[in-house]
């Protein structure tokens, strides 16, 4: 409606507009016209009148020119005035100047022509022309224009409305069809009693609603089967569910009968282990010949490669199942490198390798971490440097990466000049199972978990493990930690030699400069030759202490009027046979800070105060630091700096008394008989209570402790003892148990325990806690050899004499007496279980079967004790109901170790075995 009518006013408008300015400019162009050519006529008259000096024929001339039509007023002048005016000037017409030309200024309302007199040299004309009636003629152009628009607009709307009543109203209902189509409503049909066009456009949208109708209809038939088939989905997934559910609980509990079964195989695996390892050291002490000897290490390499084994896949299944727990303890890094390239020096040794350990100074010397997983990834490192490095060197770096705030980050890296890596090689080596070439494990052994479990470990401290390596050109594995501590502290100098010459002779380029920067640190004077020095410090290789080349050494040192530290490269020989001189200290390499700080004052005979960073808990008192330590020193300096059999704490009387507390008579009997020695006061208490009477009455020199015990149990009772007063806060105490996991072995050293000893009693290691804690060793007593009273066929025997003689210290009649009183115990035992079992129990079962698995481990039942070592773990593991099918099992056992005593109990020392029942 509003184009038909808007579109052709517009145009009409513009018609108009115009006409009326074509028609405004002919008038003006008129009136110019009309004055240019009455101009052109009359200034040559004038010119002639003025020329003969005419005044009436001037007057005429200029009469005649006011008779032009818009012409108001005339006036002749010259430059001395006006010559002649007519009428009266106005405005711009009153200040007019000669023109040259004939000139028409236009204003508004009034025309000023100007034009210069013919025939005079100085007069002009000068008009004054109304043009006022130019305007009127344009508003009155204007008014009839607006007059036709009008009507013509009139004109426009009644056809416009004409036509909308017969176009748009049937458009406008098309459109609100369309509108109810776009909302998914169905509209009725347009009529088709229209125009021909109008009808056209209808039939084409009456078949548009029909498409839409048919298309609606077929969308509505696939969304009704996408719902269908969307429902059986969806009971197809709730089944997948469900059977997801299932397998999930199904995979829980295989992961739980795989963690039990871990724990019994490394329970199965480490007895046997123990008992051939143990006959190994028995063997190893009587006379063998070079090749029984050779055989005997093969076994006891063969024994150390099994344990590996099965430690790595426990690491490995704990690694899995997020089992394992990471400490946060105070740690030294330079200690813990020393400690693990301590361990695994022989290695080094054996193949003439350079080992060095270089913690940078800025590594602060206070740390928080988990030395023990820190240590395992590092020894794994090294480890798999020196067995893959035939000649050359390995070196451990430590550096600091970045601190922020107290947190710092620690790069470890271990080089070596070994066979290298490709980079295939590179990209599987950290994955279980996979070695970096399919003959490296018949090769160099191995299973292929130790990297990957080294990346596990590392990644849960927070860190990241990768290495850079070229095939025959070595390897540098590294790993980055982020460790609590502070990292504007430094390590701090181990001694102030105050410019003391020292000569160094090192070959080893790294090993030569790490010694000059420590040495510069702890303000020594390095001399280049010996003549001037007052301590020599050199390396040497094994070679140098054979034949001719140990002569040339002697004579060498014997020429020397000052100490001399031999750094070698080896075994420490024997220092008797070398003949060395006096001032002669040998130490082995890798070589500590802290240890050769020790050395370099003894050698001197300087009191220097060595600066030592406070250890953590897990290495400083670890006992292979302590054996590391024996093995390092040989010399004059080993008296003073390494003494043998010292107490830790000094004991206030000369007896040494010892308390063993157990609620088992057997365990007790057996620890008396292995501790009984000259000098040596053993008291025994069968429960916590009892060691408490005890320690109010007089004090000991270190404690023996159960864990489990009916009453007070192992932990309350050193709790107790720790109170009495300041002498027991020392006390050493070392738990004694049959089960000790590491959390558990965690537990105990965090609530008063000094040291954790495991049953069955290893002897060495009773013996290296002794002389750790007191000074005092085992008394030594060689072992018997009876018979062996296994039966011919392979199932394990209810009684094993070798087994028992070997667990009681090589004491046959104690044997006996331990396998006595345990078949004594079984009835009491019997009625502990039954009556738990019939009372539900749990806790009282628990302990009824443990206190039986702990007689069992000193005593020589294979059979009794490996079935309630299974007991005791599947009782943890899945409570009263996971043990029930085996209590017949139990039952058959103890009655056959009650039939074997009553019949061998008294014969001698046969060493015959009941076969166990069928």
């Amino acid at each position: 409606m509003l184009a038909l009518l808007g579109l052709p006013l517009l145009l009409l408008a513009v018609l108009v507009g115009l006409t009326l300015h074509q028609g405004s400019e002919l008038r003006h162009k008129a009136l110019q016209d009309q004055l240019t050519t009455a101009i052109s006529l009359i200034t040559p008259q004038l010119g002639n009148a003025l020329s003969i000096n005419d005044s009436a024929a001037l007057q005429a001339v200029a009469n005649s020119l006011m008779d032009v039509q818009s012409v108001r007023a005339l006036r002749i002048q010259n430059s001395q005035g006006s010559l002649l005016e007519l009428g009266r000037l106005r405005g711009e017409a009153l200040s007019t100047r000669r023109p040259d030309a004939p000139r028409i200024e236009r204003h508004y309302r009034q025309w000023v022509v100007t034009a210069p007199i013919s025939r005079t040299d100085d007069a002009w004309l000068t008009l004054d022309v109304d043009a006022s009636l130019l305007p009127l003629a344009a508003y009155s152009d204007l008014a009839r224009s607006g007059l036709i628009l009008l009507v013509s607009g009139l004109l426009l709307f009644l056809v416009a409305y004409s036509l909308g009543r017969r176009i748009l109203q049937p458009v406008d209902d098309i459109r609100r069809l369309l509108d109810q189509l776009s909302a998914g409503r169905t509209p009725s049909h347009l009529p088709l009693d229209q125009p021909p066009e109008l009808a056209e456009l209808a039939e084409r949208v009456n078949a548009l609603i029909d498409h839409m109708a048919a298309a609606q209809e077929d969308l509505q038939s696939q969304i009704e089967h996408a719902t269908q088939e969307l429902q059986e989905s969806m009971e197809t997934i709730e089944v997948q569910n469900i059977e997801l559910d299932i397998a999930r609980r199904q995979a829980v509990e295989a992961n739980q009968v795989k963690s039990e079964f871990l724990a019994n195989m490394s329970h199965e695996i480490r007895t046997p282990l123990n008992g051939i390892i143990g006959f190994c050291r028995l063997l190893g002490r009587s006379p063998l010949d070079p090749r029984q000897r050779e055989w005997l290490d093969q076994v006891h390499r063969a024994c150390d490669n099994l344990l590996s084994l099965v430690n790595d896949v426990l690491d490995f299944s704990k690694l899995e199942a997020g089992r394992l727990v990471l400490e946060r303890v105070p740690l030294d890094i330079q200690l813990l490198v020393d400690e693990v390239l301590g361990l695994q020096a022989p290695l080094a040794q054996q193949k003439g390798l350079q080992l060095l350990g270089l913690v940078y100074d800025d590594v602060p010397p206070e740390l928080n971490g988990d030395p023990l997983r820190i240590r395992q990834v590092l020894t794994n490192l090294v480890n798999n440097a020196i067995k893959f490095t035939e000649h050359g060197e390995v070196i451990v770096r430590v550096m600091v990466e970045e601190f922020h705030d107290n947190q710092v980050t620690l790069r470890l890296s271990v080089s070596d000049t070994g066979i290298g890596l490709t980079e295939h090689q590179q990209r599987i080596l950290f994955q279980a199972f996979h070695q970096a070439s399919a003959s490296h494990p018949r090769r160099f052994g191995g299973t292929g978990l130790g990297l990957t479990i080294s990346r596990q470990l590392v990644e849960q401290m927070g860190g990241t493990i990768g290495v850079d390596s070229t095939p025959e050109h070595g390897s540098t594995f590294y790993f980055t930690l982020s460790l609590h501590g502070n990292p504007n502290r430094e390590r701090p100098a181990e001694l102030d030699l105050q410019g003391i010459a020292i000569y160094v002779e090192e070959p080893h380029g790294p090993t030569r400069r790490s010694l000059l920067h420590l040495l510069e640190r702890w303000q020594v004077h390095t001399v280049k030759t010996p003549q001037h020095a007052l301590l020599a410090l050199e390396a040497i290789d094994q070679a140098d202490i054979e034949d001719e080349r140990l002569q040339h050494l002697r004579e060498k040192l014997t020429l020397r009027s000052f100490p001399t530290i031999l750094l070698l490269n080896g075994g420490l020989p024997d220092m008797a046979s070398l003949a060395l001189p006096t001032d002669v200290t040998i130490i082995s390499k890798p070589i500590s800070r802290q240890f050769l700080a020790q050395v370099v004052q003894q050698s001197l005979g300087v009191r220097a105060e060595i600066t030592s960073p406070a250890p953590s808990p897990d290495s400083a008192e670890s006992p292979a630091r302590g054996m590391i330590n024996e093995t390092l020193l040989y010399g004059p300096a080993a008296e003073t700096l390494l003494p043998q059999a010292v107490p830790t704490t000094p004991l206030p009387h000369a007896t040494t008394r010892l308390l063993v507390v157990d609620d088992s008579e057997t365990n007790r009997l057996l620890l008396k008989e292995l501790l009984e020695g000259p000098g040596r006061e053993i008291t025994m208490a069968h429960s916590g209570e009892a060691a408490l009477a005890l320690a109010q009455a007089q004090d000991f020199d270190l404690v023996l402790m159960d864990i489990r015990m009916e009453g007070m149990d192992g932990l309350e009772t050193t709790q107790a003892l720790r109170r009495i007063n300041a002498r027991w806060r020392q006390c050493p105490i070392i738990a004694v148990t049959a089960h000790v996991l590491e959390d558990e072995h965690r537990e105990l050293l965090t609530n008063g325990m000094d040291e954790v000893l495991i049953k069955p009693l290893d002897t060495t290691m009773l013996d290296q806690l002794l002389q750790k804690w007191l000074g005092i060793r085992l008394s030594d007593k060689p072992p018997h050899a009876p018979a062996s009273s296994m039966s011919a066929e392979d199932e394990l025997a209810t009684v094993d004499l070798t087994l028992g003689i070997r667990l009681a210290g090589g004491r046959e009649g104690l044997a006996r007496q331990l396998i006595e009183q345990l078949t004594a115990s079984l009835k009491d035992t019997q009625t502990a279980v039954d009556d738990a079992m019939s009372r539900g129990d749990e806790e009282a079962l628990l302990d009824a079967v443990h206190a039986l698995n702990g007689a069992c481990r000193y005593c020589g039942v294979p059979r009794l004790g490996l079935l309630v070592e299974t007991l005791e773990t599947r009782l943890r593991s899945r409570g009263i109901e996971g043990i029930r099918p085996m209590l017949g099992n139990l039952a058959e056992a103890m009655n056959d170790l009650r039939q074997w005593q009553a019949e061998h109990g008294e014969g001698g020392i046969e060493a015959s075995a009941r076969e166990p029942s069928r």
